[in-house]
C-alpha cells in the first residue's frame, strides 16, 4: 500500500463531511431535491460490535442527510466472502448506483469490484482497502495504530520491555489492515523487547484469539509474558480470557482497537491496558459524502487530500483519518466527549466503584 499526500487545502478534506457538501455532492437545493438513488453498504461481519451499532447507522443517517431522497440497501457478509460476493452482485443486478464495501476478502471481491465498474457502478473501500478499480478509499492511518499500541504496550511494561517477551496476536491476514497494523507497532517496538510468539487471528475471532493465546502460555509460561499486543479488542477479550483460564493472578497489559464497550470496561476493571478509539463518525461520513458524490457523477479527486495506490488501482483518492489511544485515563475526554458512550453506559453498577476510581463519576 503507498500513500501519496497532494497539496490540497485541508479545508477541502473538511468540507468532504460538512452538511451542505455543495462542491462535492454538485450544487444546492435544486439537484438535491431531484436526487433519488440508492447507495449499497457491504460490511464484513457481525463478529464486531462497531460494524452493526455505529457504522451502519452513521453512513445511513449521513446519506440521508446529504441526499433527502436517496435509499440505502445494505447486507452483512458474516465473515464470508462468497456470500458477499453475491450480495455485492445481487445489489448491482437490482441497480445500485453506488457501493461502499468493507470487503471481508481483498483479493477475492476483485473480481466483483470488476463487474461492478463494467455496470458503471463506482465503489468505495471503507475501512480496508479492496482490489480492483476502486474509486475511493476511506479509512484511518494504520500504521499510526499500530504505533499508538506499540507506544502504550512498551509504557505499559515499563522496565519489563528490557528483552521482556511480548505475545503478538495479529488480525486476519487476508485484511491488508492487519499487516498495517503490525507493521506500525513493530516500528517501534522491534529491537526493544523480544517477541516470544507471533499468531495470525483468522476472521478476527475471540475464540481463535483465546486459543492461540492459550498456546503461548503452554509454550512460554504465564510468568514470562511481559505484555500482548493484541490487534483489537475481539481478539483481546480472546486474550485475557485465556489467561485468566490459565489462572494468571496479575495479567500484563494488553492492547486493543476500535473502542468495544466491553473493551473499555475491560481497561476500567484493569484488564486491558488499551485501546484505539477511531472516531467512526467522521469516518462513515467521509464515505457517505464520496458515496454521494459518486452517485451524482462528481470527481473526487479535488476533495481527498491524499491518494492511495493498492495492489491494483493507483492514484485512488482517499480520505485516511487519525486514530487516538485510549486508556483509563483518558476515557473522559476521548470517548464520553465525542459522545460515543455515556457515562451511564460505561458504568455499570458493578463497575461504579472501579468508574470512581478512575475519575470517571457521574
Amino acid at each position: 500500500m503507498r500513500i501519496r499526500t497532494r497539496p490540497v487545502i485541508a479545508a477541502l478534506v473538511a468540507g468532504l463531511m460538512t452538511t451542505s457538501l455543495a462542491t462535492a455532492c454538485g450544487g444546492g437545493d435544486d439537484q438535491a431535491g431531484t436526487d433519488r438513488f440508492t447507495v449499497g453498504l457491504l460490511l464484513p461481519s457481525r463478529s464486531l460490535p462497531r460494524w452493526e451499532q455505529s457504522d451502519k447507522p452513521l453512513i445511513e443517517k449521513r446519506i440521508k442527510e446529504l441526499c433527502p431522497r436517496c435509499t440505502m440497501q445494505y447486507a452483512n457478509a458474516e465473515n464470508d466472502a462468497t456470500r458477499q460476493r453475491h450480495q455485492m452482485i445481487s445489489m448491482v443486478t437490482k441497480g445500485v448506483r453506488v457501493l461502499i464495501l468493507d470487503a471481508v476478502d481483498t483479493k477475492a471481491l476483485r473480481s466483483s469490484t470488476q463487474e461492478a465498474r463494467k455496470a458503471g457502478v463506482p465503489v468505495v473501500a471503507y475501512d480496508r482497502l479492496a482490489e480492483g478499480p476502486i474509486s475511493g478509499y476511506v479509512s484511518f492511518d494504520g500504521a499510526q495504530v499500530g504505533r499508538l499500541q506499540g507506544e502504550a504496550l512498551l509504557k505499559a511494561m515499563g522496565d519489563r520491555a528490557d528483552g521482556g517477551n511480548v505475545v503478538m496476536m495479529n488480525g486476519d491476514p487476508t485484511s491488508p489492515n492487519a499487516a498495517w497494523y503490525r507493521r506500525g507497532a513493530l516500528s517501534v517496538i522491534a529491537g526493544k523487547v523480544k517477541i516470544g510468539r507471533s499468531y495470525d487471528t483468522l476472521g478476527w475471532s475471540t475464540e481463535k484469539a483465546h486459543a492461540n493465546m492459550s498456546a503461548a502460555i503452554a509454550a512460554l509460561g504465564p510468568e514470562r509474558i511481559g505484555g500482548v499486543l493484541a490487534a483489537n479488542d475481539a481478539i483481546a477479550a480472546g486474550v485475557i480470557a485465556a489467561l485468566k483460564s490459565a489462572r494468571v493472578r496479575e495479567l500484563p497489559p494488553v492492547t486493543g482497537q476500535d473502542a468495544d464497550l466491553e473493551a473499555v470496561r475491560r481497561i476500567i476493571k484493569g484488564e486491558q491496558y488499551m485501546t484505539v478509539y477511531k472516531p467512526f463518525r467522521a469516518e462513515a461520513a467521509a464515505a457517505a459524502a464520496m458515496a454521494v458524490a459518486l452517485g451524482r457523477g462528481e470527481d473526487l479527486r479535488d476533495v481527498a487530500a491524499t491518494t492511495t495506490d493498492s495492489p491494483t488501482t493507483t492514484h485512488i483518492p482517499s480520505v485516511l483519518l487519525t486514530p487516538r489511544a485510549v486508556t483509563v485515563d483518558t476515557i473522559k475526554q476521548t470517548l464520553v466527549k465525542d459522545g460515543v458512550y455515556t457515562l451511564d453506559q460505561i458504568c455499570t453498577p458493578k463497575l461504579r466503584p472501579a468508574c470512581d476510581k478512575a475519575g470517571l463519576a457521574r
